[in-house]
């Protein structure tokens, strides 16, 4: 089968067009900023423990009324020697820090308490105070990096990790929520609570009879030990950490999925031996079913961690493949969000962005059918993911795979949205247009596309674009015209070449692709 063999002076234009696919899928990672980072509304980095209650522990170091006291009184309670005001001092600066409104964090800080709450993280003989000094340093490192640095540098860090062994349970699950906030600050803090060896700890806790919210903390933290990638966590954490998350995405939790994901998606989010790893652990089966969830929080983590993988290796992709992602991947093109909708093309152009039977396999899950229905109804932003998939599968497209491409109708929202106000989408729509007029003449099909693209408007939308404000694209819309469709240079296309020729620089798509 004669394969699309495109000029190399075309091939140097676009970005995506470059020698092989595995670069070119290299060079789609980083079209999608906006879809490769998780929003923190998506996946929270650190959270604050707002409740109103005291978890019940099983000794109370003082009854009565509950104590109100002023910072003043605070700080020297919390200094004092007798447990009992260390712990009503403690529990006062615990209940400030977790008002839903402006908690007085920096205050807290200001005050100097933070060095005697780590103090009391070790008083193993009085599990309330330990709770609440846990839960008041839980708080703070739930604030700005500022304030989380002051908890690490009060060295809460070891004895929260020792509180994972504690026989108390409200106590040891507050210790995980603390360290959770730290890891979840950035890759500094992230591999101080690594190095500390809190990975064994945190799962050695993880078992069946393990109430739902305290595994779900967990899980949690166990994601945000795998975020952040400058520098990525190292490879044995890793290691120790890919088992249990394939062992959390077995969950029938919708929380605890989520998160376990999300940690699967930051492990993905890199470099093909990152991928590798994951893709090893024979996870995609379950991410596939995953991707089928009705539940948003599920649905979005496990579509971008697959979309991860298929920027990988042609291998890597294929075992993406054989799990069956193209069975959901079209569907998801017709979900009702537009946002699961772009992850779903941003995943698909990574796919056409393969070798040509990586593009057969798209053409038999019947991808065209719903890649034209959203080139023509999509919201904006899914229709740009959409065309980089039409451009990818031109590219890398046989001379039968291009022909079925173009049956599909994909010409006519290609067309329509050569007015869109984008230049990189015009340009790499020109240039479909100029590759499958090449791919036409090759097979003597010119003619007849070429009054396929006049009956769609297409000429004239491709004349009026030579007046372009945007230099690149009349050049290439008069190189469109020049080539295809003028059968004589008249006086104005010769004077206009001339004008587009003064100044001209060539199309660079290293600038062009997406950053």
């Amino acid at each position: 089968m004669p394969t699309l063999d495109a000029p190399e002076d075309r091939r140097r234009k676009f970005k995506y067009c470059g020698k092989d696919a595995s670069l070119r899928r290299q060079q789609r990672m980083a079209v999608s900023l906006e879809l490769r980072k998780a929003k923190k509304d998506e996946q929270t980095l650190k959270r604050r423990n707002i409740t109103s209650f005291c978890l019940d522990t099983p000794e109370k170091p003082a009854k009565g009324v509950a104590v109100s006291l002023n910072l003043g009184e605070i700080i020297k309670g919390v200094n004092s020697s007798d447990p009992v005001l260390c712990f009503q001092a403690t529990q006062t600066a615990r209940k400030m820090l977790s008002q839903e409104k402006n908690p007085p964090l920096k205050l807290v800080i200001e005050a100097g308490l933070i060095p005697r709450m780590v103090e009391f993280l070790k008083s193993s003989l009085y599990p309330c105070l330990q709770f609440e000094a846990a839960w008041a340093l839980t708080n703070i490192a739930s604030g700005t990096s500022e304030q989380t640095r002051a908890v690490v540098e009060g060295g809460a860090i070891q004895p929260l990790i020792e509180l994972l062994s504690s026989s108390n349970v409200a106590v040891c699950e507050q210790a995980v929520w603390a360290l959770g906030n730290i890891a979840g600050d950035g890759p500094e803090f992230r591999d101080s609570v690594i190095s500390n060896n809190a990975i064994p700890h945190l799962l050695a806790l993880i078992s069946p009879t393990l109430p739902i919210t305290f595994l779900r903390n967990i899980t949690w933290t166990l994601s945000n030990l795998c975020r952040n990638k400058n520098p990525y966590p190292c490879d044995s954490a890793v290691k120790q950490l890919l088992p249990a998350l394939l062992h959390l995405l077995q969950h029938q939790d919708s929380e605890i999925l989520s998160d376990a994901c999300w940690a699967l998606s930051y492990l993905t989010d890199g470099c093909n031996k990152r991928i590798g790893q994951v893709v090893d652990t024979g996870v995609l089966p379950r991410l596939v079913v995953l991707m089928t969830s009705s539940e948003l929080n599920v649905l979005t983590p496990s579509l971008r961690t697959v979309g991860n993988i298929v920027t990988g290796t042609d291998e890597q992709t294929q075992v993406a493949i054989d799990a069956g992602v193209l069975n959901v991947l079209p569907q998801l093109l017709q979900h009702n969000k537009p946002s699961i909708q772009k992850e779903a093309a941003w995943a698909l152009s990574n796919v056409a962005a393969g070798p040509c039977h990586h593009i057969q396999q798209l053409l038999a899950y019947d991808v065209l059918p719903p890649l034209v229905a959203v080139l023509k109804n999509g919201e904006f932003k899914v229709q740009k993911e959409a065309v980089w998939m039409v451009a990818n599968f031109a590219t890398g497209a046989t001379m039968d795979q291009l022909i079925q491409l173009v049956h599909s109708g994909v010409l006519e929202p290609l067309v329509n949205l050569l007015t869109a106000p984008d230049v990189k989408i015009v340009l790499i729509i020109l240039d479909v247009i100029s590759c499958i007029l090449q791919a036409a003449e090759k097979l003597s099909e010119k003619e007849s596309l070429c009054l396929l693209i006049e009956e769609l408007g297409g000429i004239d939308r491709i004349e009026a674009l030579q007046l372009h404000e945007n230099r690149q694209i009349g050049r290439a819309a008069l190189n469109i015209i020049e080539k295809h469709f003028g059968e004589e240079e008249d006086e104005s296309l010769t004077l206009l070449s001339q004008v587009l020729d003064q100044d001209y620089e060539f199309i660079d798509y290293e600038c062009l692709a997406k950053k």
